[in-house]
C-alpha cells in the first residue's frame, strides 16, 4: 500500500479526511481563504436535517435488500447475514474489508462463507452456474491491520452457501431457499475455482436449520481437543 504525507496509509488517510480531520501534511495556513488543494470545507447548518442516520439506513437498506433478488456484490452480505444468525453467538461475524476470513470461534478456528446464486438480480435466461473462489491466498491481513505473509487459505473451514432456487418465487432473503456445504480446508483440491458438483462430491448439502450441527461436526474433526461442541 502507498502511503500518504508523513506515512499514513492511502485509505486511512481517506477516512481521517471524510471524518473531518485534517492531516498537518495538507494544512492550509490560518487566515487562507478559497479553494486550495488540499483544503477540506465543510458546508455549515443552521438547522437540523428533518431526517437522521436512522432514515439513511433504512432508505439504502430498502433500496440494497428491499427485493427478493439480490445484486451479486451485496447478496455476499444476505448470505453472511443468514449463516450469523444461525451460529451465533458461538462464532463472531468478523468479515470485513481487510478480512482473511468471516468467521471466528473462540478458539481460533476460522470459517470462510462463499456463495453462489442460480437466478441473478438481472435477467440470464437460465440458471447460473455455481462457481465458487477457493484460491489460495499469498497471505491475510490480522485484525485487519498487520499483514501475514503466509501461502494458503487461512481459515481451517469452508461453507459454501448455494441459493439454487429458479423463478417467480426465488428470495435471496429467505433462509429456507439456501443450502449449505460445510467443507474442512484440507479436503479442498488444489484449485483456484470450485463447481457445486465438485463439492457434492465431498459433502452432502444441509438446510439452515442444520447448519450450526453441520458446522460444529466439522470444527470438531479439525480440533478434536476443543472444548467447545
Amino acid at each position: 500500500m502507498r502511503a500518504c504525507p508523513a506515512g499514513l496509509p492511502v485509505k486511512a488517510h481517506a477516512l481521517v479526511a471524510s471524518a473531518g480531520f485534517q492531516h498537518p501534511a495538507l494544512a492550509v495556513a490560518p487566515g487562507s481563504k478559497g479553494r486550495r488543494r488540499g483544503n477540506i470545507e465543510h458546508a455549515s447548518i443552521s438547522t437540523a436535517p428533518a431526517f437522521g442516520i436512522a432514515d439513511v439506513i433504512t432508505k439504502v437498506s430498502q433500496v440494497a435488500f428491499g427485493k427478493p433478488l439480490v445484486t451479486n456484490v451485496l447478496r455476499g452480505h444476505v448470505a453472511e447475514a443468514i449463516i450469523a444468525l444461525a451460529l451465533e453467538p458461538e462464532w463472531n461475524w468478523c468479515s470485513a474489508d481487510y478480512a482473511g476470513w468471516d468467521f471466528e470461534r473462540s478458539d481460533g478456528i476460522r470459517l470462510e462463507v462463499k456463495q453462489s446464486a442460480a437466478m441473478q438480480s438481472w435477467s440470464t435466461g437460465k440458471p447460473s452456474k455455481a462457481i465458487f473462489d477457493v484460491a489460495a491466498r499469498t497471505g491475510y491481513w490480522e485484525s485487519g491491520t498487520e499483514w501475514i505473509a503466509k501461502a494458503g487459505r487461512p481459515a481451517h473451514l469452508y461453507v459454501f452457501a448455494h441459493h439454487g432456487v429458479y423463478g417467480d418465487h426465488a428470495d435471496h432473503r429467505d433462509p429456507a431457499q439456501w443450502e449449505f456445504y460445510v467443507v474442512p480446508t484440507s479436503a479442498l483440491p488444489d484449485v483456484k475455482q470450485i463447481s457445486l458438483g465438485t463439492i457434492r462430491s465431498i459433502v452432502t448439502g444441509v438446510p439452515i436449520n442444520e447448519l450450526e450441527t453441520a458446522v460444529r461436526a466439522v470444527a470438531k474433526d479439525i480440533f478434536p481437543a476443543s472444548d467447545i461442541g
